[in-house]
């Protein structure tokens, strides 16, 4: 009985062996730090959203003085002034709140222009990526960049500087 479950044993080890998965880990963030096209995008996409938060901030502090304005006027105007100015404020807010929305909401403005400039950069990494998972046979590759922890990894399994070499770019 105990060879069997020896015998099994190493069956199941040789097995195991035998299909061991090749893997290899990456940093995306350090290969996309080192491409001056992402660079450029980058800076332009925090450019773009620096004026938009400008325009934001601008139209809210308007905002803030007319209910300041309206703080200080209110007890001297009549029932329907203070309505009037009441739908001017609310209809200011909802501008506010729609324009910061269309900006930066969900699927915005930024969310476009990021995939406008960004993801054909993102696009080249990634079919080096491929290219060097096919190469060399890779079953897995891991991006240790965000997202995912990696508690301990060789420095010999992160291929990133394979990825910019393939990309052709100087490190």
């Amino acid at each position: 009985m105990k060879k069997i479950i020896s015998l099994a044993i190493v069956m199941l080890i040789s097995i195991a062996a035998t299909n061991a998965q090749r893997y290899a880990i990456i940093d995306t963030k350090y290969i996309l730090e080192k491409i001056p096209e992402y660079k450029d995008a980058d800076k332009k996409l925090k450019d773009i959203s620096t004026q938009w938060q400008k325009e934001i901030d601008d139209k809210q502090a308007e905002l803030d003085k007319l209910y300041k304005n309206y703080d200080a006027e209110q007890f001297m105007l009549s029932d329907e002034l203070k309505k009037k100015r009441e739908t001017e404020l609310f209809n200011k807010e909802k501008e506010v709140r729609e324009l910061q929305k269309k900006r930066f909401g969900y699927e915005g403005d930024l969310f476009k222009e990021r995939q406008r400039l960004v993801k054909p950069v993102q696009d080249k990494v990634y079919n080096a990526i491929q290219k060097i998972a096919v190469a060399h046979s890779y079953d897995f590759v891991l991006d240790k960049s965000e997202g995912i922890t990696v508690i301990f990894a060789d420095p010999k399994l992160d291929k990133s500087e394979d990825v910019l070499r393939e990309m052709g770019i100087k490190f």
